[in-house]
């Protein structure tokens, strides 16, 4: 009704303006009209040296003129009635034609029977000529128009309001299907969705608010997940630990030690796991910083952290050299991450290699083992949240190792990749976007001091 209001409201100002406008254009036309032949009529018989009433008898009158002659407020003749105005018979008009003769106001308006009208004197040898117009029967057409016009302007509002109900009616249906459909959402109940209907603004909203509960949806079944993941996890160390204690024999000092040791132990396992879970928890929620980051620096950085890993020797097999956006503390978790898991399944005393390759659009971060590798069906679960392989890489931690990684490549709008090391392992890499406007290009690493970083030997 509002919105209708406001459109009506328009409408009915803009035909205001348009009619008034034409109606005082008009009006104005008339009365020029009428002073011009008030002019002519002056002009025609200043020119002419016979007496009034001749020059009154040769003038042809209008339905909406009349001429007359007087000598002082006596009429000596006038034009006949109908078809011009009864002036003679309009004492109060001849009275006041006399007197503004007699004070010398040749030209002027004044009021009659007839309402108001425009005069004009020529000054005769026997006294005067005076043409007198009506100027509200010239405006009778003028008039005419300006209500014919006032009828239709109405007319047409009443039109405009009928289609405008039915036309916003159709056109907020939408609004009103998707503010019931909002209320009608619950957190257990995220289903309903509407359906979009043309290719338009209300077709568009209603796609994206589709889109927003496809996401919203989503978010609460990762979240549910999450919980369910959680509780199941947590079942595990809290019935380890309940069980030990109720076996346990408080006057056998050795029970007693070996039980506390256990309890401390599975404490510590959920210590980290509330950790990942408020690390992974940051990271979705897109608690990052942005910088840009040079990929050859992070390489090098990587590398050292990593060379502080026991059992294996660490090099650096290839570095890039481009710049990356995105939070370098993640980046460094996330790759150290690979690192770790990496030493854990490869044989001690084997090579890990790491490195950075790019290209146009894309840095890639990798780690290279030589362990048991993981098999081509089992990649795609190694990245979900406490899934474990029942291979010889199964994970001893908290399950959210990769979990974490994959989270922080994909706040970087990046993704997670694992491929086969020749000879026998697997490869894991994080690939992130490229930023900036240097061409990307591989730098192989010579043999130099300094270049081939951390051989260290496990030292304990």
């Amino acid at each position: 009704m509002r919105f209708l209001g406001a459109i009506l409201g328009v409408v009915l100002l803009g035909m205001i303006i348009a009619g008034g406008v034409t109606f005082l254009v008009q009006s104005e036309r008339v009365v020029a009209n009428a002073e011009r032949q008030l002019d002519g009529f002056v002009s025609t018989l200043s020119t002419s040296s016979k007496d009034a009433a001749t020059l009154v008898a040769a003038t042809v009158p209008g339905r909406t003129d009349g001429t007359v002659a007087l000598d002082g407020a006596r009429v000596l003749a006038s034009t006949p009635s109908p078809p011009g105005l009864s002036i003679a018979d309009d004492a109060g008009l001849v009275a006041s034609l006399a007197d503004q003769i007699s004070l010398g106001n040749d030209r002027g308006r004044l009021d009659s029977v007839h309402g108001p009208v425009l005069y004009a004197a020529v000054e005769t040898r026997d006294g005067a000529a005076v043409q007198v117009i009506s100027v509200d029967q010239r405006m009778e057409l003028v008039t005419l128009s300006t209500l014919t016009y006032g009828i239709s302007a109405l007319v047409v509002l009443l039109l405009v309001a009928v289609a405008g109900w039915f036309v916003t009616g159709r056109l907020f249906s939408p609004l009103r299907r998707l503010r019931d459909t909002a209320d009608a959402i619950t957190i257990d109940d995220l289903g309903t969705r509407l359906r979009a209907h043309g290719n338009d603004e209300i077709s568009d909203l209603t796609t994206s608010v589709n889109s927003m509960l496809d996401r919203l949806a989503m978010s609460v079944d990762a979240q549910r997940q999450l919980l369910d993941d959680v509780r199941h996890e947590l079942k595990t160390p809290i019935t380890i630990v309940r069980g030990h204690l109720e076996m346990m024999d408080p006057a056998d000092p050795h029970d007693v030690t070996e039980t506390r040791d256990l309890g401390i132990a599975e404490l510590d396992r959920l210590a980290r796991l509330v950790d990942d879970i408020d690390t992974l928890a940051d990271v979705e929620s897109g608690a990052l910083e942005a910088a840009v980051i040079d990929v050859g620096s992070l390489t090098d950085r990587v590398a050292e952290l990593a060379g502080a890993i026991p059992g294996h020797t660490w090099t650096v097999e290839q570095r890039a050299r481009g710049r990356i956006h995105g939070d370098a503390d993640r980046l460094v978790q996330a790759w150290l991450q690979l690192a770790d898991n990496a030493a854990k399944y490869t044989p001690e005393g084997t090579s890990i290699e790491i490195g950075s390759t790019a290209d146009e659009t894309t840095a890639h971060l990798w780690v290279r083992d030589h362990g048991p590798g993981i098999p081509p069906a089992a990649r795609h679960r190694v990245f979900r949240r406490f899934d474990r392989l029942s291979t010889g890489r199964g994970i001893d931690g908290s399950g959210l190792g990769l979990s974490i990684v994959d989270a922080i490549a994909k706040a970087h709008d990046g993704h997670c990749s694992v491929s086969d090391t020749p000879g026998g392992g697997a490869t894991v890499a994080l690939h992130i976007p490229v930023t900036g406007a240097q061409s990307p290009a591989e730098l192989p690493t010579p043999v130099r001091a300094g270049d081939v970083v951390m051989q260290r030997e496990a030292t304990g």
